[in-house]
């Protein structure tokens, strides 16, 4: 597909996280300080999904940190927090939203990426609950446009009601490639969000070579505007072609594989 330079769309992977002592003997230079553990992650990955921001505020000075260790290019996604998400009535979650939202997260400034709002795997899908937490997600913070992701982890939520509402407050669900929660890659809003949950100790880069190959291929497809063949989904209907970011990230499995599976798949996407 032919793309004006200003539609050019990124694939961007990484990690979550950057602090993780099993990393200090197979990622981290054996000499690096732990204070620039985040320095040194940043240059060899594209994005790192921060979860602290899930169990604790932060404050604008941290964020502004993080702004100046890290290169041009390179963005973070932050979760929102779990006061907002695991309760019993989503609606109600306003001013924890609110809260996190003015706790300093725009001094990320472009290094600002999604934000992702994850929910108890207890979390069934309730329309009128739903639609009443989308309703309270804004679209910017202090003038910087914000992108939501919603990782949504109980069964209920595979029905098409919960990707139409979805797609009426233009958010992005989150693919968890796992066996744990469920799995689907519908597309539900203007990015791709993936969640790889795979990785096996047992394997040098975390995943057969075999493996990334198909996962490269398919964050092209994502990215070119196209949906790849194979990828479990709710609906058999494809989505509008239009490219689109790509944001994929190696969680859990075997943690102590994550950067060398990322850095694999980012030497097939070069």
């Amino acid at each position: 597909m032919t793309e004006t330079a200003s539609a050019i769309k990124t694939i961007r992977v990484g990690v979550g996280g950057w602090t993780y002592a099993p990393w200090r003997d197979n990622f981290y230079p054996a000499a690096l300080p732990q204070h620039r553990e985040l320095e040194f992650a940043s240059r060899q990955l594209s994005v790192i999904e921060v979860n602290g921001t899930y169990y604790r505020s932060q404050t604008a000075t941290t964020f502004a940190k993080w702004r100046d260790q890290t290169p041009a290019g390179f963005v973070f996604s932050l979760k929102g927090p779990r006061f907002a998400t695991n309760r019993s009535v989503l609606g109600e979650a306003g001013e924890s939203i609110e809260r996190f939202l003015a706790s300093g997260i725009a001094e990320l400034g472009d290094k600002l990426g999604p934000i992702v709002w994850q929910f108890a795997p207890t979390k069934r899908f309730n329309a009128d609950d739903f639609e009443a937490f989308l309703k309270l997600l804004p679209d910017a913070t202090r003038g910087l446009p914000l992108q939501h992701a919603l990782d949504v982890r109980h069964g209920s939520f595979k029905c098409a009601e919960y990707l139409a509402l979805a797609r009426r407050y233009r958010a992005t669900t989150v693919f968890t490639d796992s066996d744990d929660y469920p799995s689907f890659a519908d597309i539900t809003g203007s990015f791709l969000y993936v969640r790889m949950m795979r990785t096996a100790s047992d394997l040098p880069e975390g995943c057969t070579p075999a493996a990334l190959d198909q996962l490269a291929a398919c964050a092209r497809t994502w990215r070119d505007g196209h949906e790849p063949i194979g990828v479990p989904k709710i609906e058999h209907e494809s989505a509008p072609v239009m490219a689109r970011d790509v944001f994929l990230f190696f969680i859990s499995g075997a943690k102590e594989k994550a950067p060398a599976a990322a850095l694999a798949l980012l030497r097939r996407l070069s």
